[in-house]
């Protein structure tokens, strides 16, 4: 398995449309996911991912700092930090706090929301992504904005008629239709990573850049899928075919740290995984992510997350 499928495997999303909007140009408004939006689809999630998928019309979307970015009908925009942004029927518009215009979601229904000045309609499913890994390093370094076209990619076509069709069905109020957009959107996400990654320029240096080399994506698919191996420096090194030292700065000057404290990484990125959805002992937990013992384990983990295993469970365990 590639070393972008190892990173992408333990990211547990899980997400909803949460509004439909009719606009009409000229409109403009301030967005951002917030707890209230989430509230009843997920519990508390460490990550948000914010997007919005064009039924039809243009909308354009601002980040300060950030050139605006025009999405059309059948495009999609990911947010994957949950930037506050402005979106409107063009750029440059005094932009209106949304609260007060929204009709809010019954038991059965999506919040809703028209609103504009009677020119143009687009139409515009809002929805997020919900994370509950917070050390997993892909998500830190995705840009503010993902756009994804169907021109993009080979999946384009396809997924952008299940969007459509999961659209209409929400419109129709059919059963099941929003779970049916959520798990699409699931994909789109995925696809949205995976488009960006491939476009990234050879030669460049950073962690995403350390994906595509060679020598440090395979090391990369080696520590991700062997974990609990007693790796050291020096059998990294030869596994890749390269002296310890040049492979060790290699390595360095792509991810930005050691090989090992990367591996230490990993471990307890898993431990804290597996902490919040299992009630296993921390003995068990321990050795299955390489730990020779669970002292060693503990110290390790206090030093990345700043509690005790035990304390970080009862205070990340989600309720049920």
């Amino acid at each position: 398995m590639d070393a972008l499928s190892y990173i992408l495997r333990p990211i547990r999303l899980s997400g909803a449309v949460f509004l439909e909007g009719d606009f009409s140009a000229p409109w403009c408004l301030l967005s951002e996911v917030t707890p209230e939006d989430y509230q009843g689809f997920i519990t508390m999630p460490v990550r948000v991912i914010a997007y919005h998928y064009v039924v039809s019309g243009t909308l354009v979307l601002s980040i300060a700092g950030l050139p605006p970015v025009t999405i059309r009908a059948g495009e999609i925009v990911l947010l994957p930090h949950n930037d506050p942004h402005v979106m409107g029927s063009s750029a440059g518009l005094e932009p209106e706090n949304p609260e007060g215009l929204i009709s809010h979601a019954s038991d059965q229904d999506i919040a809703r929301i028209q609103y504009g000045g009677g020119g143009e309609i687009t139409k515009i499913l809002c929805g997020f992504l919900g994370s509950e890994n917070s050390q997993t390093p892909l998500l830190g370094h995705l840009p503010p904005i993902l756009h994804l076209t169907p021109n993009d990619t080979i999946l384009g076509d396809w997924l952008g008629q299940s969007f459509r069709m999961a659209a209409r069905e929400l419109a129709q109020g059919r059963a099941g239709s929003a779970s049916l957009l959520a798990r699409i959107s699931e994909m789109l996400f995925i696809e949205a990573i995976r488009t960006y990654f491939a476009a990234l320029p050879e030669g460049g240096s950073g962690w995403l850049s350390g994906l595509r080399d060679p020598v440090i994506g395979k090391t990369l698919s080696l520590m991700h899928d062997r974990h609990r191996d007693d790796w050291t420096t020096d059998m990294l090194a030869s596994a890749v075919g390269m002296s310890r030292s040049a492979f060790a700065q290699r390595f360095r000057d792509l991810i930005g740290q050691p090989p090992m404290r990367y591996l230490t990484q990993i471990r307890l990125e898993k431990a804290a995984e597996s902490l919040r959805h299992n009630s296993h002992s921390l003995a068990r937990i321990a050795f299955d992510v390489g730990y020779d013992s669970e002292a060693a384990f503990q110290r390790a983990f206090k030093r990345e997350y700043g509690v005790p295993p035990a304390t970080w469970r009862r205070e990340n365990t989600p309720s049920r």
